[in-house]
């Protein structure tokens, strides 16, 4: 939850009620019931694209993995192998998210709606973008060649075994 007013805190029983049933909620401004109020157009479209981004080099059915407003199962946190996470931006979230979605875990997301602060200045900058687009194409890369490995090996298993 971030601490500069843009995430309403009577929103949160939404996500602690969804946590009955989900290992990890995403607050969504990108599902429908969710949005922004304030939230500048150039914003809105990098937050979307990168969750676009996401969901396509990915894999995961996900419309808001950039978004702070999150709960946690303690279990969860316990499963994600924290200290391996080495992102610096905010591709933490996606990183988190990602994890998760990895290991099968339940991942829902909630509408919220998101409203821009009225004080202070964001942390957003092109080294936190270029940061998340390099990660993000890593493990999709990654995690493409792993299961064309898988599915190789899988089929010479299978012809070793026809022809044995």
């Amino acid at each position: 939850m971030d601490a500069d007013g843009s995430h309403q805190p009577e929103q949160l029983p939404l996500l602690l009620d969804a946590l009955r049933d989900a290992d990890l909620v995403l607050g969504s401004r990108w599902v429908e019931g969710g949005g922004t109020v304030n939230w500048p157009k150039s914003r809105q479209f990098l937050s979307q694209g990168g969750s676009l981004y996401t969901r396509v080099l990915l894999g995961i059915p996900l419309r808001d993995v950039t978004g702070g407003y999150r709960a946690f199962r303690a279990q969860t946190l316990r499963q994600l192998d924290l200290h391996e996470v080495a992102s610096q931006g905010y591709c933490f979230q996606v990183d988190l998210a990602w994890r998760a979605a990895q290991r099968n875990l339940r991942v829902v997301e909630v509408p919220i709606t998101f409203v821009e602060r009225t004080a202070g200045a964001s942390k957003m900058s092109q080294k936190i973008v270029v940061e998340a687009l390099w990660r993000v194409t890593v493990w999709g890369f990654d995690d493409r060649v792993t299961r064309l490995r898988r599915k190789a090996q899988k089929r010479r298993a299978a012809e070793k075994s026809r022809n044995t």
